[in-house]
């Protein structure tokens, strides 16, 4: 089993950055969630409710973050993490925030249609996921880290009418080498290349697996009907793919082999 692709997100919502190697540390691979947008009242925004977000680009560079989208253009901002940080929520939990500016902030309006802001997270930020093992993460939903097999979107792909790409799913790192589908449930401890994760939970799926993330457009019931059929678990909604939390620190790189440590049933 090998890392075929690894890809960070580092504004909630919005399009991953391809990577060929990445430095994965507590809350996940480098700049991973580290910025969300929020409305008005501070709650976040994600492709749940505003699939447009799939097609606004981010790229960070040496102390910058610069935001890109077809017909809205570009902007850059410096990233602030030390001023102080504003209320916000995710999934109705509260949280912090840095709030980044006007700039950005018109710049998304423009683009959502809706008023918008930027946050990053405090660097003091210090927040707790849940799980079989607990870890941390910044603006993802849950665990650090999320794990999904090119045999298990095969096996998805094998009820669909119409194969659905990976990104779909936006997962962190993609694992190729398995010949059976969902081994990744099983996988209890695993060292990637210098960093070492344990397992926290299921994941989840949601409405952001029905856009298409070419287009930033909500394309119907699949892949959640069919996942519906047969990937139903005892927790609220289906699953595909697994979430890890980061126990060691290290650099993955693509094509690093994974050596499991210990395994578990699914929880399925």
């Amino acid at each position: 089993m090998r890392v075929s692709s690894l890809v960070t997100y580092p504004v909630k919502g919005c399009a991953g950055a391809v990577l060929d190697a990445a430095q994965v540390s507590a809350t996940g691979l480098e700049h991973d969630r580290s910025f969300m947008i929020v409305d008005a009242d501070g709650a976040f925004r994600s492709q749940r409710t505003d699939p447009v977000l799939a097609v606004v680009r981010c790229s960070v560079g040496d102390g910058t973050l610069t935001l890109e989208h077809d017909t809205s253009g570009s902007v850059t901002v410096s990233v602030d993490r030390d001023s102080e940080a504003r209320d916000i929520t995710m999934f109705r939990s509260p949280m912090r925030g840095i709030d980044q500016g006007d700039d950005v902030a018109d710049w998304l309006t423009d683009v959502i249609g809706e008023p918008s802001r930027l946050v990053a997270a405090p660097r003091d930020l210090d927040r707790v996921t849940d799980g079989t093992r607990p870890g941390s993460a910044q603006f993802a939903d849950s665990s650090a880290v999320h794990i999904l097999s090119t045999a298990t979107l095969a096996g998805l792909n094998s009820r669909l009418d119409v194969p659905l790409p990976m990104d779909r799913f936006r997962p962190n790192i993609v694992v190729d080498g398995w010949d059976s589908p969902h081994r990744e449930d099983e996988v209890r401890e695993v060292t990637i290349g210098g960093a070492r994760l344990a397992y926290t939970k299921l994941a989840i799926r949601c409405a952001v697996t029905t856009v298409e993330q070419s287009t930033g457009v909500r394309t119907g019931p699949e892949p959640l009907r069919t996942l519906g059929d047969y990937r139903r678990g005892r927790q609220k909604g289906v699953a595909f793919g697994s979430k890890f939390s980061v126990v060691q620190d290290g650099t993955v790189t693509v094509g690093d082999e994974l050596h499991v440590a210990s395994w578990g049933e699914s929880e399925l």
